[in-house]
């Protein structure tokens, strides 16, 4: 295996994600109008890939842990067809939920998939790879997105705009299956014990012995246990952050476009800058932070927390459009990190063989922001117009700082994953 083709794999599993969701989102309208469906129903169809992305989340990373990283490619490929599959399928709205679950699965699946890789290879070679996987997958969302705008003016087709995803798509995909397929399974390395380094007796061992081996071994495997549920306790902490985090987000990048048609009557281009310069902002922040991410974490999320909450002030006070959308570039810039340097500060610790699990867990939990994040931004922007309910969202970036002294005490916790697993895996 290529040691550069294997530093890239995360990068080219991102950069296939981000190119699935820019021609999603922008697709939406066209799928909308296929199914033939109301707004209100069409809604009620994107629940359901939040219904399928939550179990296929908890579930992919045993799957990533079992057979290997090259998983992620697979995964990636899959979710290129799904899009094929909703376009072909989604005529009634029955169809279309059942097309939006396969959606919400494959993606699920894939995202804690390449999630999982990005972290091996930060662990492995001591870059924020992270970070930068992370930017890749805002700025192709952001291209790919604008791609997916041409194609619907010109073909008006559903069909037509998936097609050209899982053309994207598949190949990256492909490509992180060439890219990772010699890559370990687990702490393959560190499993077995060579013959020349093997212990061995001299002399059979007594039955008293036998017996002290025994109460030692079953105190040790009683601490990794009572370690390990310290370990999940420390991960469902960082994944309860992370949902903060991305309810903050995502409040931007769904409602910056509805803040400047609502507030200042802005048409529909002008609009759609708001959206694109978040998604802009957010990958050159990434790359930009990467390297302090992975050296200073604690620092980073605090940094992003003032930026963050310092944009969603300027956001909901600002007086005219250039402002606001000023607002939503300092908002992107401090939300953007957020995410991504937790996932790599709760991962860092954690053992090859451990690692998609650890992955799911904290991802999972997270991913409950994406889905209460929406309803409450709709609830404060029905009680106090869309620009104030910006202020709800600051709040939620300032009540993040007050948890970071938290993510430092869970130290102890992470520390000792490595132990704690090895602990449990050898014990029968």
């Amino acid at each position: 295996m290529s040691t550069s083709m294997f530093r890239a794999a995360p990068f080219l599993g991102f950069a296939g994600f981000g190119a699935f969701w820019g021609v999603w989102g922008a697709t939406l309208p066209l799928l909308r109008d296929q199914a033939g469906v109301s707004d209100a129903e069409f809604g009620v169809a994107l629940l359901f890939v939040a219904a399928g992305a939550l179990p296929a989340m908890l579930l992919t990373g045993r799957l990533v842990d079992a057979l290997g990283l090259r998983v992620a490619g697979v995964l990636l490929a899959l979710l290129g067809i799904t899009g094929l599959v909703l376009s072909v399928v989604s005529v009634s709205h029955a169809a279309l939920c059942a097309g939006a679950l396969l959606t919400g699965a494959g993606s699920g699946a894939a995202d804690v998939a390449i999630n999982t890789l990005a972290a091996t290879v930060e662990q492995r070679t001591g870059r924020p790879v992270v970070a930068r996987s992370h930017a890749a997958f805002s700025a192709t969302v952001a291209l790919s997105s604008l791609g997916a705008g041409a194609l619907a003016a010109m073909a008006g087709s559903v069909l037509v705009n998936f097609a050209a995803s899982a053309v994207v798509t598949v190949a990256l995909g492909v490509a992180v299956v060439a890219a990772t397929r010699s890559a370990p399974v687990g702490d393959a390395a560190t499993r077995s014990t060579p013959a020349s380094v093997a212990p061995t007796r001299s002399a059979p061992a007594t039955r008293s012995a036998l017996a002290d081996d025994a109460v030692a071994s079953g105190g040790r495997v009683a601490q990794a246990r009572a370690g390990l549920g310290s370990w999940r306790i420390a991960l469902l902490v960082i994944g309860g952050i992370g949902a903060l985090a991305f309810a903050s987000e995502n409040a931007y990048q769904s409602w910056s476009a509805v803040l400047l048609t609502d507030a200042f009557a802005a048409a529909p281009p002008l609009a759609a800058l708001a959206p694109a310069a978040f998604a802009t902002t957010a990958a050159l922040s990434r790359v930009v932070v990467a390297t302090i991410t992975l050296r200073h974490p604690i620092a980073t999320l605090a940094g992003g927390s003032v930026i963050a909450t310092a944009g969603g002030l300027f956001t909901a006070f600002a007086p005219t459009l250039p402002l606001a959308l000023a607002g939503v570039i300092i908002a992107a810039a401090g939300t953007s990190v957020l995410f991504p340097t937790l996932l790599s500060y709760g991962l860092r610790p954690v053992p090859d063989r451990s690692r998609g699990r650890a992955t799911s867990a904290i991802s999972t939990v997270a991913y409950l922001g994406y889905l209460v994040g929406p309803a409450y931004f709709g609830l404060l922007a029905d009680a106090t117009g869309v620009q104030k309910a910006f202020l709800g969202i600051a709040a939620l970036t300032a009540a993040l700082l007050a948890t970071f002294p938290a993510l430092s005490a869970l130290k102890p916790a992470r520390a000792p994953a490595r132990d704690v697993t090895a602990a449990l895996s050898d014990h029968p």
